[in-house]
């Protein structure tokens, strides 16, 4: 099994792997966390971000996944809020 060192990479390459991995973790959270929109669209919109940035360095997948499950964090966070706001008695 081929394992790569960590020390051994790029730091920008290095922070890139970092970020695409975040990216999904923080749009699962996201998704989660939406029942407090506070929570989930920081989450979410973080995510976004992360992953974009490392998309810009690195093509991956794990960075293109979380691009779009961090979106459909916003989208959940969205449609939460705008149903709390005019569904309240």
């Amino acid at each position: 099994m081929f394992h790569v060192d960590p020390d051994s990479l790029d730091p920008e390459l290095r922070t890139a792997r970092f970020l695409a991995i975040a990216s999904p973790a923080l749009g699962l959270m996201s998704l989660c966390l939406a029942i407090v929109p506070a929570c989930g669209g920081v989450a979410s919109v973080v995510g976004v971000v992360l992953g974009l940035y490392s998309l810009r360095t690195e093509q991956s997948k794990s960075a293109l996944a979380g691009v779009i499950i961090s979106g459909l964090g916003v989208v959940v966070t969205i449609v939460y809020a705008l149903f709390l706001t005019f569904f309240q008695k």
